[in-house]
């Protein structure tokens, strides 16, 4: 295994809007820190939505092999894809990292990684390689097929639902996020769809699906809690019909790490999922919290190809 750089030039790519413009404000307080520590360092700011992948291309274009993304899980997304989407680097030549500064930061709190902007950089000189596996799914949008990478956790049916809304609409906060989240509930109405998992096929109505890498999302939910990021496999959950009502005294469930002790609730561990619509109705999609497209999906698992120093 190719050993990192003890002291390497790190190519960052800040968004300054993570965080509803508090990376922005700070960015001259990282930059002391950044100074102090010993960092060598070249920064870009992002400029508007889908710009962190561009910045990424032209990074490795121009040979910079250490990339840092400073930002929330969105930023980390963007990355992700400009990273794996390019052809002209081999992914596995690239050492990621972020320093993470949005509002959940649900990838870095799977991988340990402190928030504070001196302790995360403090770790980061100790230069730990480790590596994940990386998620690609493929799915339905506008009557094309799309492709997309993911790097935490993808969700469906009231998951992809609450994506759709929060790209109309997004939330400012934590709580304001929550508030939504039982707010839509309401207006959501379940449709029926199949699940292929290695081989096993499940139909019904289902509340959500999650497919994950990782186990957090949403600000810290485990909708996912067997998912472990280097194994080769997704986990996967999927909640059947349930009461509205249920699922709002489940809530508990989600953050707690016991989402699969209740009955109408399974996981599974696959390497590759497909899920299809049965009726009429396309279930919807969202990954990294992105909002994406409908059915029919499939999840196919790049093993340990993000090579990330934590």
């Amino acid at each position: 295994m190719q050993t990192p750089d003890p002291n390497p030039l790190w190519h960052i790519i800040a968004n300054p809007a993570a965080r509803s413009g508090a990376m922005g404000r700070h960015w001259p307080d990282v930059e002391r820190l950044l100074q102090d520590l010993g960092f060598a360092y070249s920064v870009q700011f992002t400029q508007h939505r889908g710009h962190a992948a561009r910045l990424i291309e032209d990074v490795l274009l121009k040979g910079g092999r250490y990339i840092m993304g400073i930002g929330g899980d969105g930023t980390n997304h963007e990355l992700v894809n400009g990273l794996f989407s390019q052809t002209f680097v081999p992914p596995a030549e690239v050492y990621y990292t972020l320093l993470p500064f949005g509002t959940g930061n649900d990838w870095a709190r799977e991988h340990g990684i402190p928030v504070d902007p001196r302790r995360r950089l403090e770790q980061l000189k100790l230069g730990q390689v480790r590596f994940q596996d990386i998620g690609q799914v493929q799915y339905q949008r506008d009557g094309q097929t799309h492709s997309r990478y993911f790097v935490n956790v993808a969700g469906m049916a009231y998951d992809g639902f609450i994506g759709q809304k929060l790209t109309e609409n997004p939330a400012r906060n934590k709580v304001h996020y929550l508030l939504k989240v039982a707010q839509y509930l309401n207006a959501y109405k379940l449709s029926k769809a199949r699940i292929i998992f290695d081989g096993k096929t499940v139909e019904d109505y289902f509340y959500t699906i999650n497919i994950g890498l990782c186990r957090y999302s949403a600000g810290g939910m485990q909708l996912v809690p067997h998912a472990v990021p280097d194994d080769g496999l997704f986990a996967l959950t999927f909640a059947r019909k349930l009461s509205k009502l249920e699922v709002l005294l489940q809530t508990p469930r989600f953050y707690n790490g016991t989402l699969l002790s209740h009955p109408r609730i399974e996981g599974h561990q696959a390497r590759h999922i497909r899920v299809e619509h049965i009726d009429d109705v396309p279930t919807l999609l969202e990954a990294d919290g992105e909002y994406l497209g409908e059915t029919p999906v499939e999840f196919l698992i790049l093993e340990k190809a993000l090579r990330l120093v934590a």
